[in-house]
């Protein structure tokens, strides 16, 4: 039997493809008898003629449903108001505040194009069928067959060569054991599976605060839930607690969504049956929580509720909440807020919720109590614990193991706060010393501590080259690149939330006027951060010396003092408990090579003014040796001066360039001439040009670089003040090109040359004393003539003693329109300037005051550009400096 009905289903499916293939439509009949096959032969028929079962049989397939329910039925909900997108660009970029939210309204953010329950999923035993649901009968034993039966309008289920039996309203549990006990008893050797097909659909009517009020048709099987998202969720001032489904006008159950979307509790998320009506409610009290929560949003309330069933809606406390002190923000009878405060870490706090209460829970402080803090040039800065009796050794165990290779091992602080205000006290110590045991150094320790380590240099520069010459190991270097990387964070902070790091800490303009040490700490802190190390006493005492002059006030001295001189970190430095002069000496880095020992001076003012001043002369050795007798003790604001040594000098030395017997670079002592140097260098060599010798000097080189830039600056000036007057069409030059000239001159750069003659020099006529980056450049004998400036081909001629100075001009090419003919002059071989008197009854003849190695100048004319009345000083200075760098640039 079973042969036979596979046979003709086979034939149906054979003209059913015969009739796909010819691209005509199948009948709806056709559809209906493929689909009372089962889902297994579907397939492998499908499979054996190589067709598309989903093609064939569409929508109407299990498998078509549940691709529509695997597609997306859930579409971006349209926000009006004050949450549309914003269509300007300042309301796109428009800063928002972050707002409360109430809690459970985001789960229905989309909004459904179509709505799919699942047909695939389990029936439940409790299910009620009733007339609409297919019924599928699965028979095996003596007989194989599978039955499709539909629950008619009456009811029934009419199962082939069975008598119809009434099953509406049963269970789906009680069904299965009807249907196999009367297959049992009325088809001997037979028995039966039951399952159900496809479901009947329902109607259900969704009102209230829905999003789309309405009636929806929905599967039998939908819970409240379906029918919320059917009808696109719930309004934004729906209740999510008080959902009511009834059903013959009578309320059957209240459905909570805090329940599913909280505890995933989805017991009363019920089964709808046909005409049930799915009724929203207006939102109930709602009560907003914000704050050190897990979940801050605003929240609905019902009749009762407690602390700790809101807190547990807000999903508890976060682990920094100060649940101690709660604020409670709560509307009042009157025009007036009320603002309560509670204790929630107590079972009692007193706080019954309220419709409209804010509660706000700040955190806790993020100050530690019982913590030292270790700062600077070690291997693990940060938070340490605190327990009675703890030293600074018991932080610090090994000088390898815990700092940093540029840590100072002479130079350490200890910051202690001694008063609620938070004022501090410095304590200075060496930490070499401490670390060793030495109890003098090995300082105890109390809560809130700061331990500030530094570096031993203070250039960055200087830094990096000591720890490149160090063998670090692979450790070591990412440690410094960690340094480096925290350095720059570090900087960010501080520029972020201090800003300019004056602010109250700087005296008015009339007091820093008066105050000496004022105005050294505001001159250091306006320095350039960027030159300085990381961890450079420049860097970690910023902020130190800040709070000591912050704390600074009536009948308390600032406790700050200054190292000047000769030692190695000029600067303000914190005033430690009873510092002498030799802490002080290692806090500036110690003394330089060039102090003096046998005096130095402290300058102290007594009663705080400029008008009693003291000037303490001490013996610098004696106090560095230990004397308690010859040791001063520092008060506030005294300066100490560490002098130089009598006649003391770094290594001078002077460089010789060209036409000399030894050139090179010279040591030489303080006083020594130029013409004892040139002894010392064997004199000159026969092809030497004394006469066109360049000796250049390193400060005039600074002098010239600053008359540079305050004639720029006087040319820009003028410019500006002339370009008003500039007619169009005038001959003048344009702005541009003077703005190109003018920076074309602040960018020349400076030889600081000195004019001698230094024939007279060897002839003892003059005397040139040397200084520190002197240089003497004599070049080889010249038999040239340069022509430069305006002039049509500015170039060097072979000097004859038969050409004069217009000759060489007319060599030259002649001069240009702009040429200023009247103020022709020349640039002699040694640097020195003459005008030639070419004009007139008593001018001399010129020929003769043209030697080689002379350059001549013809100079633009400044009426070409309105009358400035500085061109004609830049333009000498151009011309000058590129004769001076020719000169050098040809040895």
């Amino acid at each position: 039997m079973f042969k036979t009905y596979l046979g003709a289903f086979s034939a149906i499916f054979i003209l059913f493809y015969t009739t796909i293939t010819q691209a005509l439509t199948p009948s709806p009949a056709q559809i209906e008898q493929f689909k009372k096959l089962p889902r297994a032969q579907q397939e492998a028929l499908a499979r054996q003629y190589g067709v598309d079962l989903d093609s064939i049989i569409g929508g109407s397939s299990r498998s078509s449903a549940n691709n529509q329910e695997a597609q997306s039925t859930i579409g971006e909900r349209k926000v009006y108001g004050e949450n549309a997108e914003p269509k300007t660009p300042e309301e796109k970029f428009k800063p928002k505040q972050e707002e409360l939210k109430p809690f459970g309204y985001d789960i229905f953010a989309g909004e459904p194009t179509s709505f799919m329950p699942s047909e695939s999923a389990p029936v439940p035993d409790d299910y009620i069928v009733r007339p609409g649901d297919q019924v599928q009968i699965s028979l095996y034993g003596k007989e194989s067959a599978t039955v499709d039966a539909s629950i008619d309008r009456s009811g029934r289920l009419s199962i082939p060569k069975l008598a119809p039996v009434h099953v509406a309203g049963m269970t789906f549990k009680e069904l299965k054991s009807l249907v196999s006990e009367k297959v049992s008893n009325e088809m001997i050797g037979v028995k039966a599976f039951v399952s159900l097909g496809q479901l009947r659909s329902i109607r259900v009517l969704v009102v209230g605060e829905a999003y789309k009020p309405g009636s929806y048709t929905l599967s039998s099987l939908s819970t409240v839930t379906h029918a919320l998202f059917a009808s696109g969720g719930v309004s934004d001032i729906a209740s999510l607690r008080n959902i009511e489904i009834k059903r013959g006008g009578k309320v059957v159950n209240r459905f909570d969504l805090y329940d599913l979307l909280i505890k995933g509790d989805s017991s009363n998320d019920i089964i709808l049956k046909p005409g049930d009506v799915v009724f929203i409610p207006p939102v109930g009290a709602q009560v907003s929580v914000a704050g050190a929560v897990k979940r801050p949003a605003i929240f609905e309330l019902k009749k009762g509720e407690s602390t700790a069933d809101l807190l547990a809606m807000a999903g508890g406390l976060k682990a920094n909440a100060y649940s101690e002190k709660v604020t409670v923000e709560r509307a009042g009878n009157g025009d007036y807020k009320q603002i309560l405060s509670f204790d929630f870490s107590k079972t009692n706090s007193g706080y019954t919720p309220q419709d409209g209460d804010v509660v706000r829970i700040d955190e806790s402080s993020s100050a530690y109590n019982n913590a030292v803090t270790l700062i600077g040039a070690v291997t693990r800065p940060g938070e340490y614990s605190w327990y009675q009796g703890k030293r600074i050794a018991d932080m610090l165990v090994s000088l390898r193991g815990d700092l940093l290779p540029q840590a100072d091992l002479t130079y350490a602080l200890l910051l202690r706060e001694v008063d609620v205000y938070g004022n501090i006290e410095v304590h200075q110590f060496n930490l070499a010393e401490a670390i060793a045991g030495n109890s003098a150094h090995n300082l105890s320790l109390q809560p809130r501590d700061k331990v500030i380590v530094f570096s031993r240099f203070e250039s960055k520069k200087a830094e990096q080259n000591a720890l490149k010459q160090l063998a670090l190991t692979e450790a070591e270097q990412e440690l410094q690149q960690k340094v480096k990387l925290w350095h720059l964070f570090e900087q960010r902070q501080f520029e972020k939330h201090v800003g300019a790091p004056r602010q109250s800490a700087i005296l008015e303009e009339e007091e820093v006027a008066s105050d000496s040490l004022s105005r050294v700490i505001v001159e250091k802190q306006d320095g350039d951060k960027g030159d300085y190390a990381t961890f450079s006493r420049k860097q970690l005492l910023a902020k130190v010396v800040n709070q000591l002059q912050m704390q600074a006030g009536a009948g308390e001295r600032i406790k700050l003092v200054e190292a000047s001189g000769n030692v190695r970190f000029p600067g303000v430095y914190p005033l430690s408990e009873r510092m002498n002069v030799k802490e002080l000496i290692t806090a500036a880095g110690g003394l330089t090579e060039s102090a003096y020992l046998e005096q130095a001076e402290i300058t102290r003012s007594e009663s705080g003014t400029n008008t009693d001043v003291q000037h303490i002369s001490f013996n610098l050795q004696d106090a560095l040796s230990g004397n308690a007798d010859q040791m001063p003790l520092l008060r506030s604001k005294d300066t100490l001066n560490v002098l130089t040594i009598p006649n003391w000098q770094e290594n001078i030395k002077v460089t010789l360039h060209g036409e000399v017997t030894f050139p090179g670079q010279y040591t030489i002592r303080r006083g020594e001439t130029i013409n004892d140097v040139i002894k010392r260098a064997g004199g000159f060599s026969s092809y030497a040009a004394l006469n066109a010798a360049i000796f250049t000097r390193v400060s005039i080189k600074a002098q010239e670089q600053k008359q540079l830039q305050r004639l720029t600056n006087e040319l820009r000036r003028d410019l500006a003040s002339k370009s008003f007057e500039q007619s169009m069409g005038s001959n003048n030059l344009s702005y541009d090109e003077m703005n190109r000239l003018i920076a074309d001159l602040s960018s020349m750069p400076t030889i600081g040359r000195l004019v001698i003659d230094l024939g007279e020099i060897l002839a003892d006529e003059q005397e040139l004393v040397l200084q520190n980056g002197d240089a003497l450049y004599v070049p080889s004998k010249r038999d040239s003539v340069s022509v430069i400036g305006e002039v049509n081909y500015a170039t060097s001629h072979l000097y004859s003693n038969k050409t004069d100075l217009d000759e060489y001009i007319r060599l030259s090419g002649g001069t240009k329109a702009r040429a200023d003919e009247d103020r022709i002059y020349v640039i002699k071989a040694d640097g020195s300037v003459y005008v030639p008197q070419n004009k007139g009854w008593f001018a001399v003849n010129t020929g003769y005051q043209i030697e080689p190695g002379d350059t001549i100048v013809v100079p633009m004319d400044t009426a070409h550009m309105d009358n400035l009345t500085l061109w004609s000083t830049a333009t000498q200075i151009f011309y000058q400096i590129g004769v001076g760098l020719a000169a050098i640039r040809g040895l």
